[in-house]
């Protein structure tokens, strides 16, 4: 519940104010007295007479009525201090500085939920508890350092942690990175990060808003919430990136099939972000620089025909080492730094110093002057055409000043169209140059390799997906009596979880048109030597029910003959566990893989890659939230370490890539009809240039 007390108050009161700024109740009133606050600032403290020039009151009683109340007080007068300032003085927004609440007891859990209760009869908003505050444009009611410069163009960040909050600041301050709010959301009770995104979405101005927003996020409490809003404000023409902490998982959870051991919260939270359109960061540095890319190109043009090739940088350096190192980076990242040649390019190298090089990266030595600067960039933004970004290596070995040099830098970036990435890598040596040319509302990006990592991935984060959902001819109701079924068989035979029998799968797969190879199940030697003859060998052999069939020698490849199948078959029917054999026709193809696991709260993650080793070792996998667009399906497919092999490569051919991604969108909206359905694989799927069929699939379900 964010309301206008909360961003802009009137009047504010601290309850807990001090003279010590080394201690919180200290410092957030140097806070807010050094931001400029315009309205009346009230100092609650019985032990103190006067806080940092503000006569203070004794008594909460004696204050006046007040908007915006800051409590930096022990956890166990919180809940009275709510009480009666929302009954007694108006306040309708707290934000709570103090910890010992739900973070570490249930006695605090329940405080915090008091407070709640309280807030929510009111119609007060909350921030915390256990947060380091809000500081925004109007009010800096945070307790903590470094106050980065405000700019209603600035980023807004969201973090639920308030240490790191601190950490991104320090980031963010030294690269130059504006913001226009930070919020600290602290234990989240009432205010989320997905609540404060949901804020900024139904109350977006494109006029005057930020565009762009950097989140820290530990827990997502509301998948769907976060993926609306987030994509909402996305195609608004906002840009966010986020960090997703505790991803990782101390062990790999006990599973049955391939899916069910790759999958991870982690692969829901990819899926989400991908679906959202959100850029993945790891790192605060990450984090930090994504938002300061986001705020070079905000007012660029977009490079034009990008649809056939990659994004082209110019490196523009007087240093040859950290250009090499650039060129490397993104070329990794899958950028391009085209060689630049032609009379443009000579021309060019005669208003140089002897032995510079403009092959690219363009290098214009050591004693390169600012005005070769200048006429370097000018070149590349008006005479390469084939340049669509410049980036500037500029530093110092110590024997000269750079003012105009950065002079130079600063009037380029404020003319020309094309994105130029400044890389001022002497902090130290020139850090009086590097800090006049940040005052003039630029950012510093000090290292090179982290800017190309962030490029690249920014570039490789999708648009967000439809949230339209189309059937594409799946048959729904066909689905949902499958499943009722199989759920009844489960309840009769007194279990919670099961696979489904290889018919029954074909049937589900069938509903959702996905192509099938030629099979039969039988616990008859004659009918399955029959099929074989029918569908012509060579054919498949497989044992049904053993779950892992291979490790139970329970797969015969290349069956030729009769005889062949018919000793396959006595021999399978012995293996432990064994209820009948299934025979397919063989086909051959690309092995790929397609898998699902349903989260608790954020549904079913979609996996695809190759199939055979690389989905069990390799695990060259990437991941979706279903329901599906051919859009993201495309994406997914796109975004795998081993694409090239998918494409074709060394004169084979690829597979049809259109019918794979068709499987993954129907296999995606049977899922999300099905949500009995908690792992399952197909794997592998055989491709090539004209087909894509399932061979072989598992389907758990839980009733």
């Amino acid at each position: 519940m964010i309301n206008q007390q909360l961003l802009n108050p009137g009047s504010i009161v601290v309850i807990g104010g001090s003279n010590n700024v080394h201690k919180p109740g200290g410092s957030i009133v140097r806070n807010i007295l050094n931001g400029g606050f315009g309205g009346p600032l009230h100092i609650v403290n019985p032990k103190e007479d006067e806080v940092q020039g503000i006569k203070v009151f004794k008594d909460v009683k004696d204050i006046p009525q007040t908007d915006l109340a800051v409590l930096v007080v022990a956890a166990k007068f919180c809940p009275d201090y709510v009480d009666y300032l929302c009954a007694e003085k108006g306040v309708r927004a707290f934000v709570i500085i103090s910890a010992g609440f739900g973070e570490e007891t249930k006695e605090g859990a329940a405080l915090e939920q008091r407070i709640l209760d309280t807030c929510e009869k009111y119609g007060a908003a909350l921030i915390g508890p256990n947060c380091i505050g809000l500081l925004t444009r109007n009010h800096h009611s945070v307790f903590t350092l470094p106050i980065p410069n405000l700019n209603p163009q600035g980023c807004d960040f969201i973090s639920g942690s308030g240490a790191t909050a601190v950490f991104i600041l320090e980031s963010a301050v030294i690269k130059g990175l504006q913001f226009n709010s930070v919020w600290s959301i602290g234990n989240g009770k009432q205010i989320g990060i997905e609540d404060v995104l949901q804020y900024m979405d139904e109350n977006f101005n494109p006029e005057t808003d930020s565009k762009v927003k950097l989140l820290y996020i530990e827990n997502i409490s509301n998948p769907d919430k976060l993926l609306f809003h987030a994509s909402s404000l996305i195609r608004k023409g906002c840009s966010i990136a986020a960090i997703k902490a505790g991803s990782s998982e101390s062990g790999s959870r006990a599973a049955s099939s391939h899916t069910g051991a790759i999958a991870s919260s982690d692969s829901a939270v990819e899926a989400l972000f991908r679906k959202a359109g959100i850029v993945r960061c790891y790192s605060r540095e990450e984090l930090t620089t994504a938002g300061c890319i986001f705020m070079v190109t905000a007012n660029c043009e977009k490079p034009k025909n990008m649809e056939d090739r990659p994004i082209n940088f110019a490196i523009v350096t007087h240093a040859g080492g950290p250009g090499v190192m650039l060129t490397d980076a993104l070329s990794k990242g899958g950028l391009a730094v085209p060689k630049i040649e032609g009379p443009d390019a000579e021309e060019l190298k005669t208003k140089l110093f002897a032995g510079s090089s403009v092959a690219n990266p363009i290098d214009f030595l050591a004693t390169g002057t600012a005005e070769q600067l200048g006429t370097v960039i000018d070149y590349c933004e008006n005479k390469f055409d084939n340049i669509d970004v410049i980036a500037v290596i500029y530093g110092t070995p110590g024997l000269t000043q750079l003012y105009e040099a950065y002079d130079v830098l600063d009037k380029k970036i404020k003319e020309c169209k094309k994105p130029i990435f400044p890389i001022l890598p002497s902090l130290h040596t020139a850090g009086p140059e590097v800090e006049e040319f940040l005052k003039k509302g630029h950012v510093n990006f000090s290292d090179e390799v982290t800017l190309a990592t962030t490029v690249s991935q920014i570039i490789r984060t999708p648009e967000p997906a439809s949230p339209e959902l189309e059937l594409y001819g799946v048959d729904v109701p066909r689905i949902r009596d499958i499943i009722y079924r199989e759920t009844r068989r489960l309840k009769f035979e007194g279990i919670e979880s099961g696979y489904l029998a290889p018919d029954a799968v074909r049937e589900l797969l069938s509903c959702a048109g996905i192509p099938l190879v030629p099979e039969m199940v039988s616990t008859s030697k004659e009918e399955l030597i029959a099929f074989a003859e029918k569908v012509g060998f060579p054919v498949v052999a497989k044992v049904v029910g053993p779950v892992h069939k291979s490790d139970v020698g329970g797969v015969a490849l290349n069956i030729r003959t009769p005889e062949h199948l018919a000793l396959e078959f006595d021999r399978m029917m012995q293996i432990q566990d064994a209820t009948s054999v299934m025979v397919q026709k063989m086909l051959k193809g690309t092995e790929l893989f397609i898998g699902a696991k349903y989260e608790t709260r954020f549904g079913h993650v979609v996996l695809c890659g190759l199939g055979g080793i690389f989905v069990e070792v390799l695990k060259d996998v990437s991941s979706g939230l279903a329901p599906l667009s051919y859009g993201e399906a495309y994406s997914m497919i796109h975004s795998l370490r081993g694409y090239k092999i998918l494409k074709g490569t060394r004169g084979q051919k690829g597979i049809n890539e259109q019918k794979y991604a068709e499987i993954i969108v129907r296999l995606s909206t049977l899922l999300r009809f099905a949500t009995e359905i908690k792992e399952m694989d197909i794997n592998p799927l055989l491709a090539d240039e004209n087909n894509v069929v399932a061979v072989d699939a598992r389907i758990l379900i839980e009733r």
